[in-house]
């Protein structure tokens, strides 16, 4: 398993804090049903559903207003509320099948195995469009990179699908922050790998926002975004704002490569921990770039890590 920390160039994130929905939220949810792509209300199946990013894409579809089916592979704790949830791996096709029935688009994580038979069990379901969360990493990647190779692959997959179809590619997201909270139990100081490289860090909350756009209509079809936040930060300059919401005096530690080779190495395959330290010790990746197609699509600009910040402080506290 890779570290959340890394996710936003892998699979996308992991589960943050969220409430547990009851099963009577669950019986009582309504949403506003909507046209259908072929007539009826449309379903909208969000993979990676307890997860960072796959939550805010289940809350702007519901705000939108149609009916939202997280996967999960265990138990609802995590969806968020208001979305139906099925029980599925993407690891295993044969679990999908009642998941993909009835559903018009899924939100899909790059990454998994057979992503191409995925795909091909959709389609067979009747789903017309697909949304993958990619990475930035993908452009002009080194295919000898773990991390670029699998996004690639999955990326070539969902254009060769035959459903209609839009790429995500975030740089880091500002959720990742939130790996920080079992040291900032511990005390005021906070040790990050790669602490000098800076990221144009996304929060979630815009993804999820983009990724609704997408999943809800045709004219994303065909499209590859690169989505980034507004400024690129380094783990400092986070430690730093997130310090004064908290109300804390918070010192940045750079961890040294090593101690940071060693501890990737402990979760994850020599080739992921290569992967990283191809990125941000030789260059093979710079997320510092500031792109506009989030603002351009979302109508304002991406929030700040200030925002983020503000919008998750109670994580911390």
């Amino acid at each position: 398993m890779v570290p959340s920390r890394f996710l936003s160039l892998s699979l996308g994130g992991r589960q943050a804090v969220r409430g547990r929905m009851s099963v009577s939220t669950m019986l009582l949810f309504s949403p506003r049903r909507l046209p259908r792509m072929e007539g009826g209300a449309v379903v909208i199946l969000v993979t990676g559903a307890s997860g960072n990013v796959g939550g805010e894409v289940i809350r702007a579809v519901l705000a939108a207003g149609y009916q939202v089916r997280g996967l999960s592979r265990h138990s609802a704790p995590g969806v968020p509320a208001g979305a139906e949830v099925a029980r599925g791996d993407l690891n295993d096709r044969g679990s999908l099948r009642s998941a993909f029935a009835g559903v018009d688009a899924v939100f899909l994580l790059a990454g998994y195995p057979e992503v191409s038979g995925l795909l091909a069990e959709m389609r067979a379901a009747g789903v017309g469009r697909v949304v993958l969360l990619s990475s930035g990493a993908v452009a002009g990647g080194d295919l000898d990179n773990a991390v670029v190779r699998f996004n690639v692959v999955s990326e070539a997959a969902v254009r060769d699908s035959g459903l209609d179809w839009t790429v995500l590619r975030p740089s880091g997201f500002m959720s990742n922050t939130l790996q920080w909270i079992p040291q900032l139990r511990a005390g005021d100081v906070v040790r990050e790998p790669f602490a000098d490289v800076p990221i144009a860090m996304i929060d979630p909350y815009d993804i999820g926002a983009v990724a609704a756009l997408a999943l809800t209509s045709g004219a994303h079809n065909g499209q590859s975004y690169r989505l980034t936040g507004p400024k690129a930060l380094h783990a400092a300059n986070r430690a730093a704002i997130l310090g004064a919401v908290l109300g804390r005096d918070l010192r940045l530690v750079a961890e040294p490569d090593d101690d940071a080779r060693r501890a990737m190495g402990e979760s994850m395959p020599d080739s992921m921990v290569d992967a990283f330290f191809q990125f941000f010790r030789r260059g093979g990746y710079d997320d510092s770039h500031v792109d506009g197609t989030a603002a351009r699509l979302l109508g304002r600009p991406p929030r700040t890590f200030g925002d983020w910040v503000r919008a998750h402080a109670e994580a911390f506290r």
